[in-house]
Parts: structure tokens; sequence; C-alpha cells
């Protein structure tokens, strides 16, 4: 009896380990309009200590909205994890009516620090302050709901470490290299000035710059009707909005992107290639979109 239940025990443990981590949480349906929801889940944000650093509605649709936010706790450790752990520092709330109802969500904080830290959430220390950090986001998000309901797909950690959709498709270290500057800062006011006039078709959701280790993150909406978000989110899938916006990194005078590619892919890990093959065009259009910004 008691070798029955150690094996039922070890069978139950393994199970656990197996469970795969969603892209996103599914965190509360909110009834009224789209400005009403969003105010409730910023007001929510501010008094648990984060910052709200963009809002947009991606292909301009009034039925999708996004909050960008982050906070000190977040750039410290996204910073620490060097490489390029700064496009995590941006976590993202996404809107969505439907039915008359406000869907909202969350890209999951857990699944992306697997996906863009990899290695170094094998180090105990560095791994326990990364989920620290999903899980106060996600204990926030209880003042707008209590679902918390993964959605989206899973993957283990040891496959988001590893991620790419499948042989020959890039993985996290494979980003397109967009432009070298003569500075940093040149980098800053060229992104930024071409931001400002719509260069690419583009349009900034939020920025993040830290001048004293040459690092910015520039968020950006891509409105364009026949390339950009209004394209290619009814294709693959709107529910996943808290994946937008796209961003681009300036690391000292190198400005980088993940390939789409690989982005597309991990936020959409459900994907099959019928319908990827569906945007096949969608990650050349943003990578086009990008270098307009760098020029």
């Amino acid at each position: 009896m008691k070798r029955i239940i150690s094996i039922g025990a070890f069978l139950m443990m393994s199970s656990l380990f197996a469970l795969g981590i969603s892209p996103y949480l599914k965190v509360a349906e909110l009834k009224g309009d789209m400005g009403t929801a969003r105010e409730k889940v910023e007001s929510v944000l501010r008094e648990n200590g984060y910052e709200v650093i963009g809002r947009y509605q991606p292909g301009g649709s009034s039925n999708l909205s996004v909050v960008v936010f982050t906070n000190d706790k977040i750039k410290s450790f996204c910073l620490s994890a060097k490489g390029r752990g700064m496009l995590a520092a941006a976590m993202k709330v996404g809107f969505q009516k439907r039915d008359g109802k406000i869907n909202v969500s969350i890209l999951n904080p857990e699944y992306l620090f697997y996906a863009y830290f990899r290695d170094k959430m094998d180090n105990s220390t560095f791994k326990s302050s990364a989920l620290a950090i999903s899980s106060d986001i996600k204990s926030t998000m209880r003042g707008v709901g209590t679902l918390q309901q993964p959605f989206g797909g899973d993957l283990s950690s040891k496959d988001l470490k590893k991620y790419h959709y499948m042989m020959g498709m890039p993985y996290f270290d494979d980003p397109v290299k967009l432009a070298e500057f003569g500075s940093f800062q040149q980098g800053v006011s060229t992104i930024q000035r071409n931001l400002t006039s719509g260069k690419g078709n583009t349009l900034k959701v939020y920025e993040i710059i830290d001048e004293q280790n040459n690092i910015a993150v520039f968020g950006i909406g891509l409105p364009d009707k026949e390339e950009g978000e209004a394209h290619f989110l009814p294709i693959i899938g709107e529910s996943h909005i808290a994946a937008m916006p796209y961003e681009i990194i300036l690391q000292n005078k190198k400005v980088t992107m993940l390939h789409g590619r690989y982005r597309f892919a991990l936020h959409w890990p459900e994907l099959t290639m019928k319908t990827f093959t569906k945007i096949m065009s969608s990650p050349g259009d943003v990578e086009d979109a990008m270098k307009a910004l760098v020029k």
C-alpha cells in the first residue's frame, strides 16, 4: 500500500512539473464602455505602485485597447538580466469588447520571463525575483477581477527557454539588426523624431529610456490598414491583444527587434501553419516599418 501511495504521489508531482505556462490570463469581464474599463485598470495599477506609460487602440479599433505599465522594481530587475532583458520591462493589459462586455487580460509575466530570460531562470535567486514580480502583478490585477483564467495555449518552462516555432525558425537570440548610430543619444533623438512624424506609418505607444545604461525601449503601434495590426490581428486572434504593441530596443549605438517569426509565434503559440501562412508578409512588413524609424 505504501508503495502504491508513493507511486501515486510521484506521478502527481510529475504532472505538476509538466504543467505548461499560458501566455495570457483573463482577469475580468467588465460591463460598460472601453474608457471606463481602462480607467478602472489604470486606477488599480497606480494604487499599487505601477506607472502607466502608454495606452492605445491597436489597428484603430474601438473594440480593442492596450494599457502598458511598469515600475522601478521591474525595470531594475530586467536591466540586471542584461542582453535584451529590458524588452520584458513593459507589462501589458489587453481589452477586447465582445458581446457587450469588456474582456480584460494580461500578458503573463511568468511566460514572458522564461522566454526572454531563458537560462538565467535556472539561477534560483534570479528565478525567485522574477516569479515574485509576476506574483505581485497577478495579485494587483485581482483588484480588477479574480478570474485569473489562463488562455492562448501553453508551453513548459523548458520549451519557453529555447522557444522557436519550428526547425529553421528564429530564436530569441536571432534578432533583426535595424541600425547603428554614432551615439546612444543620436539613436534616441532619431527614433523619437521619426515617431513624432509617424514615419513608416507608426505611432509611439511608450518609451523606457535609461540614459545611465544607454538602453531605450520603444513600444510602437502599427496603424497601417493593409500591413499593420488591422490586417494581422483579425487573422491570428484579437483575444491576444495584450501582445501589442511591438517594440524595438536601442542598446548603446545599436537598434534591434525580435524577429517577427519568433515574436508572433511566441505570443500566439497555438497558431497552425495554415494560419501562419496567412500573415506570411507581416514579419517583413513590421521590419520595414521599424527600419523607417531608424533612418
